[in-house]
């Protein structure tokens, strides 16, 4: 699930890249024991021992919280392509306690069922995760119980609502807005589908599938003259 977002690197790739951008005031790469003495031991020296060699491929959304608030970047690079690394700023401190069920329910307040004007149902988010979560996960996220989703989770909640997985992790972010006319044209199950599909796909692939669409419009534009 992972590698279906951002860049499509595994993330043992993304944790190379941000250390190699993101390094100590002195200039040297964190090492494993100075992420665990800057987490207060949330990570762990053989977690990122781990999580570099690939054997994490899953890591929770605390985990990577606290590896982004310790090394000083803002926790949505890592959900975007490497493109974005540079951009960041000094991540925004959290004690990160209710944050997932408090912005999973103003989710589910504020982002109507665009087939039943309704609010979504945990049944009804389960079923268009298609496997990725099931009606008691997502009741679980909801009320807390599950207090540290994974990637998987976030990532399947966050496609089910079309909003950006970083919405999660980025404390006081608010989900969007969407108009009315928003509404009616994601009613279109393919319009829909092409949105939900590109919502996976890195910058410059969401860049090339718009190019492509407005070739196509342009294209039906000049059949229409003729």
């Amino acid at each position: 699930m992972w590698e279906s977002w951002g860049s499509r690197v595994h993330i043992a790739q993304k944790f190379e890249l941000l250390l190699g951008t993101y390094r100590r005031p002195d200039g040297r790469v964190w090492s494993g024991r100075e992420i665990d003495d800057a987490t207060g031991g949330v990570v762990t020296r053989s977690y990122i021992t781990n999580l570099r060699k690939g054997r994490i491929r899953n890591p929770g959304y605390e985990k990577l919280r606290a590896i982004a608030k310790a090394m000083g970047f803002p926790p949505k690079l890592w959900f975007e392509d490497s493109n974005g690394l540079l951009e960041g700023a000094p991540a925004v401190p959290s004690d990160g306690r209710g944050d997932i069920a408090a912005k999973t329910d103003r989710l589910f307040e504020s982002i109507m069922d665009d087939k039943t004007g309704e609010p979504y149902t945990n049944a009804e988010v389960a079923r268009r995760s298609l496997g990725d979560l099931t009606e008691e996960e997502v009741e679980e996220i909801r009320t807390g119980a599950i207090a540290n989703p994974s990637v998987a989770q976030v990532i399947a909640l966050a496609d089910v609502f079309g909003v950006h997985p970083s919405y999660f992790i980025d404390r006081g972010k608010k989900p969007p807005i969407i108009d009315r006319e928003a509404m009616e044209v994601l009613r279109d199950e393919t319009v829909s589908a092409i949105a939900h599909k590109s919502l996976r796909l890195p910058g410059r692939e969401r860049r090339m599938v718009l190019s492509i669409i407005r070739q196509l419009e342009n294209m039906s534009g000049a059949d229409d003259d003729h």
